[in-house]
C-alpha cells in the first residue's frame, strides 16, 4: 500500500522500522540466551548427579557390606613398593591389618624333599598323556627342542608357560652393576647368550624408589655367593642344587651350601612344597597383579610362569591363581618370585608378555636376579 508521507513524518516512519527491528531482534537474542542457559543447566545438574552418583558407589565400594572390593584394594596396594597410599588414604592402620590378617598365604613347614624328584632322560618312546596338561607338556615342539612355550589363559589373566626339559642348563644371573643399579631383563639375556629369560628373586626398595641394585637375601650364581642378606618375608631360598632340582626352604647360607645349591635366589611366598600347596586365606593377602613365578615336576622338567595384568579386562592373578595353574601342570615345588612391573618373559631376547606398570604404561623396570635357560653349547 502506497503511503504519502510528509518530509515530516518520514523520519519518524523509519525510526518506528528500526525500532521493530531492534525489539525483534532483541527477543531473538533473547530466546536463544535462555535457550543456551537451559542446555548448560541440564549439563551442570546431569554433572552433578553423576558426580553425587560416583561418590556413592565409591563409598559403598570401600566402607559397604561387599568386602571384595575393600580385601582387593588393601591387599594389591599393600604388596607394592610406591602405591600402599591408595589404601592408607582410605583405611585405618587397624582396618589394614584386619584385612591383611584375613587374607593370607599360609605356607607349609616343610622344605624340599629333592629325593622325590628324579630328573628323566629324554625319552623318544610313544607317550600316553593322562590329561591335555600333560600332553601340553610332554609333547615337544618340533622348532625347539630345549622348550615350549605354551599360552595360559584364565578368568582376568593370561600369560605364558615356558617348559624347560633340562633343568642342568637354569642358571641365576644379576645385574652387573650389583650394588648400584639393576638391569633390564633383556640385558641380562643379551649379556648371558640366554634362549629363555625370567625376572628372579625381590631387591631392596628403600623409600619405594629403589632401582634393583641389590637382591633381597641370599642370592648364588653358578655356585657363587653373591649376596648373604637377611630376609624375613613369606618364602625363603628358591634355588637349583647341583643335581639340578629345585630347593624351596628358609635357610641360612650355610644351609644352603650343604644343600649344595648352585644358582638361586630369595623371594615368596612358597605355593607348593613336596607336592602340597600353600593353604590361601581369602585372595592370599597378595592382591591381583601381574606375576611371575617358577617350578619344578617329579620329573625334573622346570616351569616358568609369567601372567600379565593391570587392565580393566585383565587385572592379573592371585596366588590361588597361580597354585592352581600350577598343579594342573603337575608341578611337585613351586614358588611365587618378583612380580608388578617386574614381571617379564624374553625368548631370543625379545618380550613376549606384556609388562604393565603402576601408571598402566607398557612396560617394564630395572631388576637385580634373574632365570635363564642357557644355549647348550654354553654348558
Amino acid at each position: 500500500k502506497k503511503m504519502n508521507l510528509s518530509e515530516e513524518e518520514l523520519p519518524k516512519a523509519l525510526q518506528k522500522h528500526v525500532n521493530e527491528e531492534e525489539i525483534n531482534k532483541n527477543s531473538t537474542n533473547n530466546k536463544e540466551t535462555k535457550k543456551s542457559k537451559k542446555i548448560w543447566l541440564r549439563i551442570l545438574i546431569t554433572i552433578i548427579i553423576l558426580g553425587i552418583l560416583g561418590v556413592s558407589t565409591l563409598a559403598f565400594l570401600l566402607y559397604g557390606p561387599y568386602s571384595g572390593f575393600r580385601e582387593w584394594l588393601i591387599t594389591s596396594a599393600m604388596t607394592t613398593m610406591r602405591h600402599q597410599y591408595l589404601a592408607t588414604w582410605f583405611y585405618d592402620d587397624e582396618t589394614i591389618q584386619e584385612v591383611l590378617n584375613n587374607n593370607k598365604v599360609h605356607e607349609t613347614d616343610e622344605s624340599t624333599d629333592t629325593s622325590m624328584i628324579v630328573v628323566v632322560d629324554d625319552k623318544k618312546e610313544e607317550i600316553q598323556y593322562a590329561n591335555e596338561y600333560e600332553r601340553q607338556i610332554l609333547e615337544k615342539d618340533p622348532e625347539h627342542e630345549d622348550y615350549k612355550i605354551i599360552k595360559i589363559e584364565g578368568k582376568g589373566y593370561d600369560g605364558y608357560m615356558a617348559v624347560i626339559y633340562d633343568p642342568s642348563r637354569i642358571k641365576t644371573v644379576y645385574t652387573s652393576k650389583l650394588g648400584t643399579t639393576g638391569e633390564y631383563l633383556t640385558k641380562m639375556a643379551q649379556d648371558n647368550d640366554a634362549l629363555i629369560a625370567i625376572n628372579g628373586g625381590g631387591f631392596e626398595d628403600p623409600n619405594y624408589v629403589g632401582n634393583g641394585a641389590t637382591p633381597l637375601g641370599i642370592t648364588f650364581s653358578n655356585g657363587k655367593l653373591i649376596t648373604s642378606k637377611t630376609y624375613k618375608g613369606q618364602g625363603g631360598l628358591i634355588g637349583f642344587t647341583q643335581d639340578d632340582k629345585l630347593v624351596l626352604g628358609k635357610m641360612t647360607v650355610d644351609q644352603a651350601k650343604k644343600q649344595k645349591i648352585r644358582d638361586g635366589v630369595t623371594f615368596g611366598p612358597f605355593l607348593i612344597v613336596n607336592g602340597k600347596p600353600s593353604a590361601v586365606s581369602g585372595n592370599g593377602g597378595w592382591g591381583t597383579a601381574p606375576r611371575t613365578a617358577i617350578g619344578q615336576r617329579q620329573d625334573g622338567i622346570v616351569l616358568f610362569l609369567v601372567v600379565d595384568g593391570r587392565t580393566v579386562t585383565r587385572p592379573g592373578a592371585t596366588m590361588k591363581d597361580l597354585i592352581e595353574i600350577f598343579e594342573r601342570y603337575g608341578a611337585y615345588n613351586a614358588s611365587n618370585l618378583d612380580g608388578g612391573t617386574s614381571s617379564a618373559m624374553v625368548v631370543n631376547n625379545k618380550i613376549i608378555n606384556d609388562p604393565v606398570d603402576q601408571s598402566g604404561s607398557h612396560r617394564t623396570r630395572y631388576i637385580s636376579t634373574a632365570f635363564i635357560l642357557t644355549k647348550e653349547e654354553n654348558q
